[in-house]
C-alpha cells in the first residue's frame, strides 16, 4: 500500500459508491453477539477501499467477494485505490462535514501511517476485531505483530490480514553471487551499473527499500521506533543520503527514472533489463515465474542483518453504514481457507496471519499442501525479521527522499 504524508483535501466530485450507498444507517453491531452480526449482514453491500496496484490482488478480492455473496448475501464492492490516504481523507473529510452516520467507505486495508492518522482523529470503529471467531487463530498472545501496527497499539481497532517481509530476487543466469548487505549491495551496482532498481517512492516498495537501508546503516537503529524529533532526522539519516547519492548513478536509467511499483519492477526482470529486484512478498518470485513473467532461473535471498517486515489489517470506519458486513468480510479474511488461498504464489503469495500450531489438523493441511515454489526461501533461510519503524520516521524519510531526488 502507499502510504500518506498528509490527509490532503478530499476531491470536490464523489465517486459513483457514494451515490449509491444505503440511505438509512444500521445500528452499531455488537461483535460479542456473532450471529445477530452475520443475520444483520445479510443483504448489506460492502464497499471495501483497497489498493489495486496489482493485478493479482484485485483478483483475490474478487474471489473473495464470490465466496461472501454466497454464504453470507453480502455485495462485496472493491473501490479500487492508487493510494491508501486517498480512503483516510475521505473519512476525514466527511467527519469534518458532521456526517457521522452514513459513511461511504466500510472497509480499509490499512497499516502504518494510514491507520495512525485514523486512530489519532478518532476516525476508527471499535474496538472489535479481537471479538472476530477466527481471531484467536492468530494466536495474538503470542504474535505481538498483530497488536502492533508499525509501534501503534491495535487497540482492537483493525483486522490483522497479511504478512510480508523485504526479500531480494535474482536471475542466477546473471549474477554469480548476490550481495549481503547494502554496502555489499553498493559494490555490486559499481561493478555491475544499470542492473539493479528499486520503485519509486512513495510507493510501499520504495518506502521499505530506503527502510531497509537506513536500518541497516544508521549508528543507532532503537531511535528509529519513537516517534521522530526533529532535530534527529539530518544526523540519523546522513548515513542513508550518502548511500543513495552514491548508489543512484549506478542504478537502472542511472537514477534518472524509477519503476512506480513491484509489478513494473518484475516486468523490468522480466525483459532483462535488470538481474536484481526486491518484492515486499517472500513468494512473488516464484508466482511470476509460475505465471511466466519472470526466467525460472531467478532465486530469492535476504541480507545478513534481517530484512525488514510487517503486517496489513481492515479497518473500519467509525461512520461506516454497513458495520456487520464489514465484520463478517473480515472474520472471512481470516478463515483458514481464505489465508491458505492468499498464501499460494500461483493465486498471490501473501503470508498468512495464522499461527499454523493453532489450527486444527484439516485446516493446516491446507498451508501444507500450498507449493510455495522453487524461488522462495524456506522459513529458516529468511533470516530475522527487522520491526517497522515508527510511522513519523517513514513520512519524513518520504518527504525528504523526494526533496533531494525528484526534478533533480
Amino acid at each position: 500500500m502507499s502510504l500518506p504524508r498528509s490527509c490532503h483535501a478530499l476531491a470536490a466530485s464523489l465517486p459513483l459508491v457514494a451515490l449509491l450507498a444505503s440511505p438509512t444507517a444500521l445500528a452499531t453491531p455488537d461483535p460479542g453477539d456473532w450471529q445477530a452480526v452475520v443475520d444483520e449482514a445479510r443483504g448489506q453491500t460492502v464497499y471495501w477501499y483497497a489498493w489495486a496496484g496489482e493485478e493479482r490482488t484485485n483478483d483475490y478480492i474478487q474471489w473473495t467477494a464470490d465466496r461472501v455473496a454466497e454464504r453470507y448475501d453480502i455485495d462485496l464492492v472493491h473501490v479500487k485505490l492508487s493510494d491508501t490516504a486517498e480512503a483516510v481523507s475521505r473519512v476525514l473529510a466527511e467527519k469534518q462535514a458532521g456526517n457521522d452516520e452514513r459513511g461511504n467507505v466500510d472497509m480499509i486495508w490499512i497499516n502504518g501511517e494510514n491507520f495512525a492518522t485514523m486512530k489519532a482523529n478518532d476516525l476508527l470503529f471499535g474496538p472489535w476485531s479481537e471479538q472476530l471467531p477466527h481471531y484467536p487463530l492468530t494466536d495474538p498472545d503470542n504474535t505481538p505483530a498483530v497488536r502492533y501496527d508499525w509501534t501503534i497499539p491495535v487497540d482492537g481497532l483493525e483486522s490483522p490480514w497479511s504478512s510480508s517481509q523485504v526479500v531480494f530476487y535474482y536471475d542466477t543466469a546473471l549474477v554469480d553471487s548476490h550481495p549481503r548487505s547494502m554496502p555489499e549491495l553498493l559494490d555490486w551496482a559499481h561493478d555491475n551499473p544499470g542492473e539493479f532498481t528499486y520503485a519509486r517512492v512513495p510507493n510501499f516498495l520504495g518506502n521499505a527499500f530506503i527502510t531497509q537501508a537506513l536500518l541497516e546503516l544508521a549508528d543507532d537503529t532503537e531511535i528509529l521506533y519513537e516517534p521522530m524529533q526533529e532535530e534527529d532526522f539530518e544526523g540519523v539519516t546522513a548515513p542513508l543520503w550518502a548511500f543513495l547519492d552514491e548508489l543512484h548513478p549506478l542504478l537502472w536509467r542511472s537514477g534518472r527514472a524509477f519503476p512506480s511499483n513491484s509489478s513494473e519492477l518484475r516486468r523490468l526482470m522480466g525483459d532483462g533489463e535488470i538481474s536484481i529486484g526486491l518484492s515486499f512478498s517472500t513468494t512473488e518470485a516464484s508466482g511470476a515465474i509460475a505465471n511466466f513473467e519472470l526466467p525460472d532461473s531467478v532465486r530469492s535471498y535476504v541480507h545478513d542483518h534481517g530484512m525488514i517486515g510487517n503486517m496489513s489489517f481492515m479497518a473500519i470506519p467509525y461512520n461506516a453504514q454497513h458495520k456487520a458486513g464489514a465484520m463478517v468480510v473480515a472474520n472471512f479474511l481470516l478463515s483458514p481457507e481464505a489465508q491458505a488461498h492468499k498464501q499460494d504464489p500461483v493465486v498471490w503469495g501473501s503470508n498468512t496471519v495464522l499461527s499454523l500450531e493453532a489450527l486444527e489438523p484439516a485446516d493446516r493441511a491446507l498451508f501444507d499442501d500450498i507449493d510455495l515454489g522453487v524461488a522462495t526461501l524456506a522459513p529458516d533461510e529468511l533470516g530475522e525479521v527487522l520491526g517497522q519503524p515508527h510511522p513519523s520516521w517513514v513520512d519524513a524519510l518520504a518527504e525528504a527522499w523526494q526533496a533531494r531526488y525528484v526534478g533533480r
